[in-house]
């Protein structure tokens, strides 16, 4: 009976240890962007943000938005804020890469190989970049102020894991969508099991990074 006892006091601790080892993982959400017409959103942004109260967020490392072929890559770039990116050049022509975004304006002077200081992205939003020499270059860095971000793929769908149990908004964003014109952030109640959430955006039809 002793020996019982003691297995069944060992299955509950294990099964305690392993319950508290997943909720100190947290929870996964889920989440489909898609335009009014329900066709999935490549290179959407997903950010979920406590509804009270900010979570701290560290600088990311090793960020480069490089340039090949007369062409920004990635054509979005998803950063904490006060991420220092450096942009490369890889053509054998120089680029002049700018933003005139109130998020970060700058200007890299026409170039080549890699700038000597890398440009810090120190406030949350939307900053598009382009080339002074190559009109038809862009792409876009989003700075979030948040530790819980995803981009989505061909499909729509980003995972954000490690969520705690809470109350949150999940916000998107979208090259294709016009500012002041993204929806409302969508409240979610996050709780121990993972989670499932869906945002139409406001997309023009062929409107794509």
């Amino acid at each position: 009976m002793r020996l019982r006892l003691q297995s069944l006091t060992r299955h509950g601790l294990c099964a305690l240890a392993l319950s508290l080892a997943a909720a100190a993982q947290g929870a996964a959400v889920s989440v489909a962007v898609a335009d009014p017409a329900g066709r999935p959103l490549v290179d959407a942004v997903v950010m979920l943000e406590p509804a009270s109260g900010k979570l701290p967020v560290k600088p990311m490392a090793g960020v480069e938005i490089s340039q090949s072929k007369r062409q920004f890559n990635p054509s979005v770039t998803v950063v904490t804020v006060g991420t220092p990116v450096t942009f490369p050049n890889f053509d054998t022509v120089r680029h002049h890469v700018y933003s005139f975004s109130p998020v970060k304006t700058f200007e890299l002077k026409l170039y080549a190989g890699v700038p000597a200081a890398p440009v810090v992205f120190d406030q949350p939003g939307a900053a598009v970049l382009g080339c002074n020499i190559h009109d038809r270059m862009s792409a876009w860095v989003v700075v979030v102020d948040t530790p819980h971000h995803a981009r989505t793929g061909t499909d729509g769908r980003a995972r954000i894991d490690g969520i705690a149990p809470g109350s949150y908004r999940l916000r998107a964003w979208h090259a294709g969508v016009v500012p002041g014109q993204e929806p409302a952030p969508q409240p979610l109640a996050i709780g121990a099991a993972d989670a499932q959430a869906a945002i139409q955006l406001p997309v023009a039809a062929g409107s794509a990074p």
